[in-house]
């Protein structure tokens, strides 16, 4: 755990659970009852970047119902829809997770997380402390206005793709293929392993 959520105070973005229902989640995440898997995109522009980021992976281990599996190697990024040199640079990375959690509950934990972090949605392509986005979940294609799964332009981007593919080469973005195919098609320009960091799997 970082220094966010340290310090003696819980994570802000979870409210009491009955222990009662805590067993039975955990009880599913350990005889695998069900679980979906899923991948999410972080990315931080702001602040302590890799903090932020380490911190937005332990709040998501945290959260009932939900298993990290994998954490990817860091990529720094250069921003987005913005001119050249207008913000910082972006930390990237990708978890991968099983979650007993329906796709609705997981964007809702993914927005307390940022929230937690004062994320602010001023603008689009703005800068920002933490981005958290839902890239796939399970096999699930949909054109929901409040979900659309997989993420529509996670196809296009490197910097999500790029670490991904680092944990899982095999994987299939679901409706598009293979994520090893996306990415061969992409450049890479702008997104650069920082082998120099690390984040960490929760324990």
């Amino acid at each position: 755990m970082t220094a966010f959520f340290t310090e003696g105070h819980s994570d802000p973005t979870v409210q009491p659970v009955p222990a009662s229902v805590v067993e039975k989640v955990d009880a599913a995440d350990t005889t695998l009852h069900n679980p979906k898997r899923a991948v999410i995109s972080l990315g931080s522009n702001l602040g302590n970047r890799l903090e932020t980021l380490q911190g937005a992976i332990d709040a998501l281990e945290d959260t009932p119902g939900v298993r990290i599996k994998a954490v990817s190697p860091v990529y720094e990024t250069e921003p987005w829809g913005v001119e050249p040199g207008s913000q910082p640079s972006y930390f990237n990375a990708v978890v991968v997770l099983k979650t007993t959690l329906p796709p609705s509950s997981l964007l809702e934990r993914a927005h307390a997380v940022e929230e937690a972090f004062h994320r602010v949605r001023d603008e689009r392509w703005g800068a920002r402390t933490l981005d958290v986005d839902i890239v796939a979940y399970a096999d699930v294609v949909s054109d929901d206005p409040n979900l659309t799964l997989p993420h529509p332009r996670a196809h296009e981007r490197a910097f999500v793709l790029a670490p991904w593919h680092d944990v899982e080469p095999q994987a299939q973005l679901p409706g598009r293929g293979s994520v090893a195919d996306l990415l061969a098609g992409l450049t890479r320009h702008g997104v650069e392993p920082r082998r120099d960091l690390e984040l960490q799997l929760p324990e």
